[in-house]
């Protein structure tokens, strides 16, 4: 996109044009983010960190994320210890205090736990587990006044991309999930862009279909809390990303970093997405 270019939402008529030129990457340090999904036990765990510490040693162009399952996450934690890498969790309850609630964790205990980031939101949880776009904002504010940053996920259907509905998904999951936090919570969020057609099928959006998408996006929080703030958020791709196509997506200029699921289960997969440069 030229420099004098804007961003415009498809199907928003009072949409303010955000001026291109104001996003540079070099703003914006990428975070490459690692979601196992139900997978690994804790002993796996452990062995998975001596063999992926070393290899993303010299990283220092990206943070890095890994999220276990909840299982697993103090045995991520002393993995990790004394690394770059930080760790996450998977999900979180949005009530902050202790309580009969039956299978599930909230945020104080995930940050306890040594937990830095949280996934919000994900696909599948909204697929599988009846999340929507009212229950990822209280899950996003609940994570957030526990000082901890969410990975607040949004994406469309094969169905809705194919009939043509990807930007409408897009601003609707915004709006009801992200748009009513406030500026100084917003500023404390990262957003994943994950097309649920493209997540564990092999297939992937070309990096021209996922920058279109985090453009998209990027306008939205541009239209809602300005173009600073804008600029300032990180967008994260997920589906199926690898090694091998990494590089592509992350030389688009609003894409800023991954969320991957199964190539973060092999430490050489992880350290090559991670070492994409």
């Amino acid at each position: 996109m030229a420099g004098g270019a804007t961003l415009l939402v498809c199907g928003a008529p009072n949409q303010t044009p955000i001026s291109a030129s104001r996003y540079h990457r070099t703003m914006r340090t990428p975070l490459m983010a690692g979601n196992w999904k139900m997978f690994k036990t804790p002993a796996e765990t452990t062995e998975f960190f001596e063999k992926f510490v070393p290899l993303v040693a010299k990283a220092d162009h990206a943070e890095i994320a890994i999220c276990p399952p909840f299982i697993n996450i103090p045995a991520a934690v002393a993995g990790a210890k004394g690394s770059k890498v930080t760790i996450g969790g998977q999900n979180c309850y949005w009530v902050n205090k202790e309580g009969a609630f039956t299978g599930e964790v909230n945020a104080p205990m995930l940050k306890a736990a040594g937990c830095t980031w949280v996934i919000i939101g994900h696909s599948e949880r909204r697929q599988f587990f009846g999340e929507t776009d009212a229950t990822v904002f209280q899950r996003t504010t609940a994570a957030l006044e526990a000082g901890i940053k969410p990975i607040v996920c949004v994406g469309e259907l094969l169905a809705e991309r194919e009939s043509g509905q990807t930007n409408e998904v897009l601003k609707t999951q915004f709006m009801g999930g992200i748009a009513p936090l406030t500026p100084e919570q917003f500023a404390q969020v990262v957003i994943a862009y994950e097309p649920v057609w493209a997540i564990g099928t092999g297939k992937v959006a070309t990096p021209e279909i996922a920058q279109d998408a985090h453009r998209v996006i990027r306008s939205l929080a541009g239209e809602k809390f300005g173009a600073e703030a804008a600029a300032a958020v990180l967008i994260l791709y997920g589906g199926s990303v690898k090694p091998d196509n990494v590089a592509g997506l992350m030389a688009q200029p609003d894409i800023d970093g991954a969320l991957v699921g199964g190539a973060s289960l092999k430490p050489e997969d992880f350290a090559g997405v991670v070492n994409f440069q």
